[in-house]
């Protein structure tokens, strides 16, 4: 059941008694994996975002320091992928009910008497969501510290092993993701599928994006028909082997980070 988490970091395997008579809780760190079950092209399956952010998360847990109490959660599978729902296959939760669920999530975590939560996500469609999430939590709870954080977003080898071209535009099942899936998932790539799309149509000489600073709104089936935004065909399993090792390192000194940091200086105002 604990996938790639190591099972003495896997949550659900505690009892309650071993939660109520746990030490110094207010610096033990949850962690929630989230991802997606979406498409991901003719050849990842639907799990790609799940899979990455169970298997980043576990990677990181079976190389921390094991004085650094810290515990994942199960993944959330589900998210708000409404922009795939065009593809066969893709589930979404609107932004509503995947907002209830975090939160509810967060509110279990803070009575059990934990104080710090992160939601490790490897989907790109909802780092908002997230966000505004874990500060209605912290608004709500004001000692309750969140960490709304996307998996890639640390120092990581894909800046150096894919081109500019894939950094910019490869943002689905494209050369990344296909090589990290050849490295914890290579049964389940269809290797004889792989291809290359790259979004069309994007503005030119524009100050707006497709993502970045000033983007515009799109759905994936507006800029791709298979689904790829990216080069699947020079994807390999030793980018992914070198691409997840990094995550995992980055990953590492995160959580040491989340377990050091104290919340700021409250400011209290008279009414």
């Amino acid at each position: 059941m604990h996938n790639f988490i190591p099972p003495e970091r896997f949550f659900p395997y505690l009892t309650w008694t071993e939660i109520n008579e746990m030490s110094d809780k207010e610096n033990v760190v949850i962690i929630q994996p989230i991802g997606s079950i979406e498409q991901h092209g003719p050849h990842l399956p639907l799990i790609v975002d799940s899979a990455i952010a169970t298997a980043v998360t576990g990677k990181a847990l079976a190389k921390l320091n094991t004085e650094i109490p810290a515990y994942a959660l199960s993944t959330l599978y589900y998210g708000k992928s409404n922009e795939h729902w065009h593809f066969p296959g893709t589930i979404t939760l609107n932004s509503n009910t995947l907002s209830s669920v975090l939160i509810e999530t967060g509110e279990s975590i803070y009575r059990a008497g934990f104080r710090k939560l992160v939601f490790i996500n490897a989907h790109g469609g909802q780092p908002q969501i997230l966000e505004m999430v874990a500060r209605d939590l912290h608004q709500k709870y004001e000692d309750f510290m969140i960490f709304p954080l996307f998996v890639w977003r640390v120092p990581n080898a894909a800046t150096e092993l894919l081109t500019p071209k894939e950094l910019e535009y490869g943002i689905h099942a494209g050369d990344a993701e296909t090589s990290v899936m050849l490295s914890i998932l290579p049964e389940q790539v269809r290797k004889n599928k792989v291809l290359c799309e790259y979004p069309h149509d994007l503005p030119e000489n524009s100050m707006l994006s497709m993502e970045g600073k000033l983007p515009f709104a799109w759905v994936t089936r507006d800029l791709t028909k298979s689904g790829v935004l990216g080069d699947a065909t020079v994807a390999t399993q030793e980018k992914g082997d070198k691409i997840l090792e990094s995550l995992a390192e980055s990953w590492v000194k995160v959580i040491a980070d989340i377990y050091k940091f104290r919340q700021p200086q409250r400011y209290h105002f008279k009414d």
